[in-house]
Parts: C-alpha cells; structure tokens; sequence
C-alpha cells in the first residue's frame, strides 16, 4: 500500500477559537497534532491547500482540490473539509471521472480545538480507516456513516449527513 495523502482545505475541523473575542479563526492545521496524538502508524503525506470555511468556497478552490487530487501519486485520499460544501465538492470530484483513486472527504462539526467534545477526531480516524478499504470512488464520511459522495446531504436542521432517497 502506498502512503496516505491528506489534503486539508480547513472548515470548522481546523478553526480555533479566540476566547477574548469569541470568534472563530484559522491559525493552522491540526492534523499533525491529531495523528500524533493518536499514535498513528500509517504512512501518510499532509498538504495543506488552503484554510478556508467551506461557506467562502469558490469555484477556484474546487480546482485546486481537483487538480491535487489528479496530481497525488497516492490512490488513497483523505480531504478534510467543512461540511457546509461537502457535498459540492464530492460532485466536482466526482465529475471529474479521477480513475483508480480512493478519495474520502470528512470534517467536523465542532473544532478540534474544542478538545472532547469534537468530532473531528472520530471522523478523521474512521476516513483512514475507510480510505484503506473501499473500492476506488469518491465518498464522505461523517460520524461512522460512509456516504457515495453524490448520494448523500447534509441535515442542516440536525447537523447530520444522511443518504438521499
């Protein structure tokens, strides 16, 4: 098996907060942090191509996702995301017909920067699970559900992912 490459573009797994002025912010990515704390083993290559809430994601953004994906030398890749375009971003990949490639997008619904009661951890854990064992697609993985990245939504009412029908 050839290394894991992660790509991380940001969204609310990546923010941190400023507990002077309340806000929500991007200083830089926590997967190092996250692998290490988790004492991952697996041979993985992060690249970080931007540190973006997925709200202000344009269509130039969706390229240079696009474009690292065609590029890795790696069949087996993680994006982490913001949810609020997951989705968009599983279509465009999908279009984009990338032959022989795992890719799995997660993110997180609280920041990792918020300790125990973050998702993040969880949904990274289980997309380098998953990247290792499905066949070759684009999917979304959030909360221990596995998603075909365009059969599935967001519940903007729950905060949760689930198929479409």
């Amino acid at each position: 098996m050839n290394n894991i490459q992660i790509f991380v573009t940001g969204g609310t797994f990546d923010k941190t907060y400023d507990y002077i002025n309340g806000k929500l912010y991007f200083e830089e990515t926590h997967i190092p942090n996250m692998l290490k704390r988790a004492r991952c083993k697996l041979k993985v290559q992060i690249k970080q191509l931007m540190l973006l809430d997925s709200l202000e994601m344009r269509n130039a953004h969706l390229k240079k996702i696009g474009k690292a994906c065609v590029k890795s030398n790696s069949n087996y890749i993680v994006i982490t995301h913001g949810t609020d375009k997951m989705t968009d971003t599983a279509k465009y990949l999908i279009n984009l017909n990338i032959k022989e490639k795992v890719i799995i997008l997660t993110g997180a619904m609280v920041p990792y920067a918020f300790g125990s009661s973050s998702d993040g951890f969880f949904n990274l854990g289980c997309a380098l699970s998953l990247v290792q064992t499905l066949n070759y697609g684009v999917y979304i993985t959030m909360h221990g559900q596995i998603f075909e990245g365009d059969k599935v939504i967001k519940d903007l009412k729950n905060g949760v992912f689930n198929s479409k029908n």
